[in-house]
């Protein structure tokens, strides 16, 4: 039997680098066996049925064909449906009454305990504020992303060694919910 997954893929399309057309994407995906493959955006989001695999071989997989069509490597984060419907339940902050641009969630490769971030001072960068989930981060930012300077130290290597890192912001996060749903 098939699962559906959601594939996340870091860093493409973004400032007219490591330029990965959506299209091509589908294509390469379908060419690797997957079925119902569709894609969100440009930024690296796709939805796609496996009956092989399980989250990890599927990414390592994904992200071996994109090098080598490509000619450059992508961290790929893959996720079944009811992983993404769980994070986005779990949330610990009100989104309902949150603009979308204020709320995101950053996916791990693996889980990640508090001691990566203590050297942060949380209350040092109030009223924006983060809480860990299942190898994810939510992360409240009440004047976008763009600005948060909690956002910047979240994204420190030394905050993400050793695991990929991604982040969407709720729209992305609800919209994945609603694609991966079989």
């Amino acid at each position: 039997m098939a699962t559906t997954y959601a594939a996340l893929l870091r860093g493409i399309n973004v400032g007219g680098s490591r330029k990965v057309p959506m299209a091509d994407l589908r294509a390469l995906m379908e060419g690797l066996g997957y079925g119902g493959v569709r894609t969100y955006l440009q930024s690296g989001q796709a939805v796609f049925t496996s009956g092989h695999g399980d989250e990890e071989s599927l990414a390592a997989e994904l992200a071996a064909a994109i090098e080598r069509h490509f000619g450059f490597g992508v961290d790929v984060i893959v996720r079944d449906h009811a992983y993404v419907k769980a994070i986005a339940d779990a949330c610990p902050f009100p989104a309902a009454e949150l603009e979308p641009r204020q709320l995101h969630v950053t996916y791990f490769s693996a889980p990640v305990g508090p001691e990566r971030f203590a050297g942060i001072d949380p209350a040092a960068h109030l009223p924006e504020e983060f809480r860990l989930g299942d190898r994810a981060l939510y992360l409240y930012a009440p004047n976008g992303l763009g600005r948060s300077k909690l956002a910047e130290q979240l994204a420190r290597p030394r905050v993400n060694k050793g695991v990929i890192a991604t982040t969407r912001n709720w729209n992305t996060v609800v919209k994945l919910v609603e694609l991966t749903r079989a």
